[in-house]
Order: C-alpha cells, then sequence, then structure tokens
C-alpha cells in the first residue's frame, strides 16, 4: 500500500472518534444500567474462542460470518465471535451452572467476514440480552418489552415489531413428510415470497390437500392481529406440531398486548430468520425510512445441549451504533474546565478537588495553543486575587 494510503481501514470497518465516543459511551452505560435494573447481569466474553465452541449449534450463516485462523499454541482452529449470544450461551450452561433462570447482558464489538445487516458494517458494536432456564410465553414477553424500553432509551419512536414463529414451517414440513431437501427448496421460496415457486413446487409433491394448503398458505399469512383467525382454518388439519406453535404465538401476542397495549405488531408466518438457529418465536425492530431492522431475537432452546446442559433460551440483539445514529438523544455537549500551567499548589489542589467532585480538568501544558472547544473546555480556572476559580467561558 501507498505511504499516503496507510490510514485507510478496510471495508466495512470504522473507529469511532471523541464526539461520537461521548455519546456512544453514556448511551451504553444507560442501557447497561436499564439491563442491570431488569436483573441482566453484565457479563464480557472473549473476542476469540476455539471454533467449534463458537459456533455450536448456529447453523452454517454464522460460520460464514466468521473471521478464522490457527492458533499457534494449540494448532486448533480459532473464530473471532460474529455473534456473543452462543458465548452467553456457553456462559451459562457450562460455567455458571445454575438451576434457576439466569438473565446475562453483554456490550462489545463483534466482527463479520460481511457487512452487517444492522448497519452495514463489519464491526457493529453488539448489545443483548439473553433470558436462560425459562421455557414459557412469559420470558419471551419480557425480552420483547426489553428491547422495546431500549430503543425507546435510545430515542427511536414509531417502532415496528414484525413476529413469527419457526415452529409454524418446520411442524409443517415435518408433519407433511418433507425431506431436507424439499424443506430447504420450499425454505428458500418462502423467504422471497415467490408464491408461483412455492405452489409449483407443491404440485410436483405428493402431499395431502390440507398439508398442501398449509404450506402453499404460509406467504400469504402477513399483516396484523386479523391473520389469527385465517391462520386457524389454514392450519386446523396440518398436524399438531404447526398448531402448537401457532398457539404459542398467539399467547405471546395476547401477554404481549396487556403490558404493551400500545406497541405496532406485524405477524409473518412465512418469517423464518434464523430457521436453523432458532426455535421459537422469531421477532424483529424497523422504524421507517430505515429498511434494515434495528433489533432482532427469538427462543432458541437446545443450544447449551452442546456444552452439557439443555437450556431454554431467548434473547435478543443489536447494534449500539445504529441505534444512537437512529435515535433523538441531545448530544453530549463539552463540559471541562481549562486550568493554566501555574507553579501553584493551590492551584493543583483546586484541581483535584474538582476532579473528585466529577468534574473534568485540562491542564494546561507549557508552550501549549490551545482552542478550547477544540478539547471540550466551556470553563476556565482563573486567580481573582485570593482564590482559584471557575468562570464560564
Amino acid at each position: 500500500m501507498a505511504k499516503n494510503k496507510r490510514w485507510l481501514l478496510p471495508d466495512g470497518v470504522e473507529e469511532i472518534l471523541p464526539a461520537q465516543a461521548r455519546q456512544l459511551e453514556q448511551l451504553r452505560r444507560e442501557l447497561l444500567d436499564l439491563y442491570q435494573s431488569w436483573g441482566y447481569e453484565l457479563i464480557i466474553p472473549p473476542f476469540i474462542e476455539y471454533l467449534d465452541s463458537l459456533l455450536t449449534g448456529t447453523g452454517t450463516a454464522l460460520d460464514l460470518n466468521t473471521f478464522k485462523l490457527i492458533d499457534q499454541l494449540s494448532g486448533r482452529l480459532l473464530g473471532v465471535r460474529a455473534d456473543m449470544t452462543p458465548q452467553a450461551a456457553r456462559i451459562d450452561t457450562h460455567r455458571l451452572q445454575r438451576e434457576a433462570p439466569s438473565r446475562l447482558c453483554y456490550l462489545g464489538t463483534v466482527l463479520h467476514t460481511r457487512p452487517d445487516g444492522f448497519s452495514g458494517s463489519r464491526s457493529p458494536m453488539q448489545i443483548g440480552a439473553e433470558l436462560f432456564g425459562h421455557a414459557g410465553v412469559e420470558s419471551d414477553v419480557e425480552i420483547l418489552e426489553l428491547m422495546l424500553e431500549t430503543l425507546s432509551v435510545t430515542g427511536i419512536d414509531d417502532i415496528h415489531v414484525d413476529l413469527g414463529h419457526v415452529g409454524i414451517f418446520r411442524g409443517l414440513a415435518a408433519t407433511a413428510g418433507l425431506d431436507e431437501e424439499q424443506e430447504t427448496t420450499l425454505f428458500d421460496a418462502l423467504q422471497r415470497k415467490a408464491v408461483p415457486e412455492i405452489n409449483d413446487f407443491l404440485a410436483g409433491l405428493e402431499l395431502a390437500e390440507a398439508h398442501r394448503k398449509g404450506l402453499a398458505q404460509l406467504a400469504d399469512l402477513n399483516g396484523g392481529e386479523e391473520i389469527f383467525e385465517q391462520a386457524q382454518a389454514v392450519l386446523r388439519d396440518c398436524g399438531d406440531a404447526a398448531n402448537t406453535a401457532f398457539e404459542n404465538l398467539h399467547e405471546i401476542t395476547a401477554l404481549l398486548r396487556k403490558r404493551r397495549p400500545d406497541a405496532d405488531l406485524n405477524f409473518d408466518l412465512a418469517e423464518l430468520r434464523g430457521y436453523h438457529y432458532q426455535t421459537g418465536v422469531v421477532f424483529a425492530a424497523f422504524v421507517a425510512e430505515h429498511g434494515q431492522e434495528i433489533a432482532r431475537g427469538g427462543r432458541y432452546d437446545m443450544i447449551g445441549r452442546e456444552f452439557g446442559q439443555a437450556r431454554p433460551a431467548t434473547g435478543f440483539s443489536a447494534d449500539l451504533r445504529t441505534l444512537m445514529t437512529l435515535g433523538e438523544r441531545a448530544p453530549v455537549r463539552p463540559d471541562a474546565i481549562y486550568a493554566p500551567h501555574r507553579d501553584d499548589v493551590r492551584l493543583v489542589e483546586k484541581i483535584r478537588r474538582l476532579r473528585n467532585d466529577g468534574e473534568i480538568v485540562i491542564s494546561e501544558l507549557p508552550g501549549q495553543k490551545v482552542v478550547l472547544a477544540e478539547v471540550g473546555c466551556n470553563r476556565v480556572l482563573r486567580w481573582d486575587g485570593e482564590n482559584w476559580q471557575v468562570e464560564n467561558l
């Protein structure tokens, strides 16, 4: 690389400058305090792990998004984390080993081989919360509420939440007797809402009419809560598994409506986000004029099985920088005090007291030329003849 290009960063990798870093840090503290008030304990997983641990239970999507390298000490394959959720599951199952439910939260940079869906970044700052050890709808609703509260603290309004349930399609496919290749083909078509392609594919299979109808109409079952009655009629003769999943989604919606009556909810029964990873309800938050989801989550039971204990789990995550960019929050104003360079013990003592009281004090260096606004100072220390006093600029 030419010398005058050495400052360039890889595509999708960003650095954070002081003004934005101040805002991010303030938001980080507020959100972690929010999670703590709900009983979620902060964990700090490692940035790099053995690959087989990092990808346990996550499917191929995360595998393709994970940077890999060889550990020079062990010779084993390592991965740079692309998602902190599996790490939280490992910590819950292997390190904490609790019988009671665990509530864990985290915040840290993850690294992707390709741009992330949240922000187009390859190094998003993932923030999230996970609840382990409870399989009921109450834990799913708690996570949904916490996601909505997160967006509210961030200053994001007019949030639309899309909900689906991977168990509906999974149950339909199993009851209809689809093999793995057929299920994968239909899964891909459903994600694209390719209705003619879905119908042509199903026409070539030997299926019971109820199963064919259920799979064919899945792509059209989206909208508000009015689709529940239609979905119930479509799924009535499609087996217990699909109907149990649908009832689970209905119960989650009813409880969420009690706790968040004003939430803007949309339902898509063909939404299979994280299909090879999630096991139950899936959801994502959207805002107007921003095409990508800004937070996502769902239920992913049994991921801890590979770590020694199968625990039900549900959670959500988001990119902190995306939340800060979209949120309407007052900017963090510079609020520092500039202290002149003087050989005066009274000045040294005054600076010490101010810093102990939580003030930011920047001391002048000999020969320094400074623009006070550049270093965030809106006040100065001046000698009034008797004491060092803080004065506004």
